[in-house]
């Protein structure tokens, strides 16, 4: 494993919504910043860089296209220069951290973070938090919402022309994947996510073995012989009574204290080295209260402490 983290960041904005079915998570890197993440990292003593926002086209332009794929052209499109502003981010030693828009923007900046690695031939991890698992394609989807096939993109399966964004072929081994909090899986997922051999913590693994057991899993699992980890921190992992503003919320996620020490775990282990951080609806919440808990989950990861 590589040495700690760098002290610089830059910020990406993804406002993308087109992956998801219903409007709003569009205005997510908007509320972030208005709740002082660029302010915060910088008092923390970082070095912040902030790109601004990456083209995306809104569902009203743009063409539906197959229903089990909605939006499959604008999404590729949006994907492909993700993919290419987090490798080069990367590249320029920085670390990029990605405001989100749906969980579709993880199809390519997971890929761009994956040129970065193999051109040094090296791996990534991903710990994936998030109430729903991500993992179906096109045959099993009920909705065609490619936010919830993200995962099952970056591990190879489903459409090619998303499998083979930015280089042919899986962008990650599911040896490598963890994903952690999920209690809302569709049907014809969990067939998937059983076979698919990634690492998987439900949140009954956390109600039975406490957060911090399942944090250490899940990090030394996806840290096994990978050099950096990929952080996918989607809001609705935290339970909606905590955090209203998420693209999808689902009763019973991680309380407020849970996911500052899971992000305070990552911190710890030295091994972030990309961050997305997604679906915040502004429309949904109440005063940007779930921004406001967004950027201090950030700040945990990024390693601010209590004393």
């Amino acid at each position: 494993m590589a040495a700690a983290q760098t002290k610089r960041i830059r910020i990406i904005g993804a406002p993308l919504d087109l992956g998801s079915g219903r409007r709003g998570v569009d205005m997510g890197p908007s509320a972030l910043r208005v709740a002082g993440l660029e302010r915060h990292l910088e008092a923390m003593g970082y070095d912040v860089e902030d790109v601004g926002d990456v083209d995306v086209g809104i569902p009203e332009t743009q063409a539906v296209g197959d229903k089990r794929l909605r939006f499959a052209d604008a999404i590729l499109k949006t994907a492909t220069a993700l993919a290419q502003m987090t490798q080069q981010a990367l590249d320029e030693g920085r670390m990029p951290l990605v405001l989100g828009g749906d969980h579709s923007i993880a199809i390519g900046t997971v890929a761009g973070a994956v040129g970065h690695f193999r051109a040094k031939k090296q791996q990534i991890g991903v710990v994936w938090i998030d109430a729903h698992g991500d993992m179906n394609t096109s045959e099993t989807t009920p909705s065609g919402n490619i936010h919830g096939m993200s995962l099952a993109i970056l591990l190879g399966m489903g459409d090619k022309r998303f499998t083979d964004l930015h280089s042919p072929g899986p962008k990650v081994r599911p040896e490598h994947v963890a994903l952690v909090g999920s209690r809302d899986l569709d049907a014809g997922e969990r067939e998937t996510i059983r076979k698919s051999g990634a690492n998987v913590f439900t949140m009954r693994d956390i109600d039975e073995l406490g957060i911090k057991e399942v944090m250490n899993r899940a990090i030394a699992a996806a840290s096994r012989d990978t050099d950096g980890l990929y952080l996918q921190f989607d809001t609705d992992s935290i339970d909606p009574a905590v955090a209203p503003g998420t693209g999808t919320p689902v009763r019973g996620g991680l309380s407020y204290r849970e996911a500052h020490l899971a992000m305070e775990m990552l911190y710890d282990s030295k091994a972030v080295r990309a961050i997305d951080f997604v679906e915040i609806n502004p429309i949904l919440d109440e005063r940007n209260r779930t921004a406001e808990l967004g950027v201090e989950l950030l700040m945990s990861l990024m390693g601010k402490r209590i004393l």
